[in-house]
């Protein structure tokens, strides 16, 4: 009996210090302004920092702001995204997303549209485990995104998968195509990207 409750005690012991040594780790992670990277450190949540633009291609709202709702995550529903710097943490941290800067628009024949944000985020903000579930996506889940004009845009998910941080090729377009691609980090090392891609499917 006793060497049974010396062993409760040793475990939970263990238990506490490997508690606070996670909140202790996840303070240090979220204090971190570094965001933007295509390093393979895996210190860091990380957005790709894309070297050509999809920008190019005229058309669609002044006000690039989109409107995103993710049935299969709860937290991103009507959500701002707005169009941002992959090392913008203001705009990661006070949004559920953001759309990378150089990368398309919806209203674009060709274009993949990228939102990247926070697995873990800041509590008490919009960014608070926005992209927690992104794992849990499935092949056929849709996502809907409005632009400021007001135009619907439904994409159907076609892939999932995890990528490095230099793999710059999940940013680019796939000829013919309009697509979406949602990125956050993977856990409990923020070593990877986590990657959903989706297509087009209708316009309304």
């Amino acid at each position: 009996m006793r060497a049974n409750r010396l062993i409760v005690g040793v475990l939970s012991i263990a238990l506490l210090a490997i508690g606070v040594v996670l909140i202790a780790y996840l303070i240090m992670e979220l204090g971190s302004g570094n965001t933007a990277t295509n390093s393979s450190d895996p210190g860091v949540f990380n957005v790709p920092e894309v070297e050509t633009t999809q920008e190019t291609q005229t058309g669609g709202p002044e006000d690039k702001t989109l409107r995103v709702s993710i049935p299969r995550m709860a937290r991103v529903a009507d959500a701002a995204v707005p169009d941002a710097d992959g090392d913008d943490e203001e705009a990661l941290g006070q949004n559920a997303a953001i759309h990378l800067k150089g990368t398309g628009f919806p209203w674009q024949e060709e274009a993949n549209v990228y939102l990247a944000g926070h697995r873990l985020g800041y509590p008490s903000t919009p960014s608070f485990l926005a992209f927690y579930d992104l794992d849990a996506m499935q092949v056929g889940d849709e996502v809907y995104v409005e632009d400021a004009n007001g135009k619907e845009y439904t994409y159907r998910v076609f892939d999932n998968f995890v990528v490095g941080p230099t793999d710059l090729w999940v940013t680019e377009t796939v000829p013919g195509k309009n697509i979406l691609t949602l990125q956050t980090c993977t856990l409990p090392d923020y070593s990877q990207r986590l990657i959903v891609q989706a297509e087009l499917v209708n316009e309304a």
